[in-house]
């Protein structure tokens, strides 16, 4: 093999070395691009996978925080609700204690209602010896009617009549005025109580009012508004 057959065979031999190295070389490049572009879309899927979290999360405290105001609101508006309600029924009980000044006016109807109060009272108590107190305006008509009453208290559980100790010095307040807007009244009625003060039967007008009110209230609620409150 002359010189000439040589290099021709050494070039040939270069050409297949240094295209097998750009093969190589065009292979790597391809893998890394591959592997390049998988990175890249595996951050990319990564980075919306947070970013569909993070939005899903805000949506949620979007969601809640909605929640809660629709929540506050109807609490509010229940509670103007029931406002409204307790001062349509607290007018009703100030207009039935306004009538209840007009018992008084009727001297006769009065008498006869002083002495229901006080059998009431003694039935009660069934004690040997009560005190009572009664307004100072009422006093003169509850001494005239002390004695009947004590004998139909008697009649009715057949005992001795009763001793009833009249309070001359610590009356019942007077009925509401002008005047006294604020202090303590008493639209009538009596209070009576043993002698050791232990037991108290509250039987004022005012007392009747406050007691048929908290007795009737589911029933005046719902003929007002049409449900019973809870």
């Amino acid at each position: 093999m002359n010189d000439a057959d040589v290099s021709k065979q050494i070039q040939q031999m270069v050409r297949f070395i240094r295209q097998e190295a750009e093969e190589k070389a065009n292979e790597i490049s391809v893998s890394a691009e591959e592997e390049f572009n998988i990175e890249k879309l595996q951050l990319v899927e990564a980075e919306k996978k947070k970013i569909r979290q993070e939005y899903e999360r805000k949506e949620k405290q979007v969601e809640v925080r909605k929640k809660i105001e629709y929540s506050m609101q109807l609490n509010a508006s229940r509670i103007k609700v029931l406002q409204a309600q307790d001062d349509v029924v607290n007018a009703m009980k100030e207009a039935a204690g306004k009538d209840l000044l007009n018992v008084s006016g009727d001297h006769h109807v009065y008498k006869e209602l002083l002495k229901d109060l006080i059998v009431q009272s003694l039935l009660r108590l069934k004690e040997p010896s009560v005190l009572l107190r009664c307004r100072k305006d009422d006093l003169h008509l509850v001494e005239s009617i002390l004695d009947s009453a004590k004998q139909e208290y008697a009649e009715k559980v057949n005992v001795h009549a009763p001793e009833i100790i009249v309070d001359n010095r610590v009356y019942l307040p007077p009925a509401p005025s002008h005047h006294n807007a604020h202090g303590p009244y008493c639209s009538g009625g009596v209070v009576l109580a043993s002698r050791d003060g232990k037991i108290v039967c509250e039987n004022t007008l005012d007392a009747r009012l406050d007691v048929l009110f908290r007795k009737k209230l589911p029933e005046i609620r719902k003929r007002l508004f049409g449900q019973v409150a809870a």
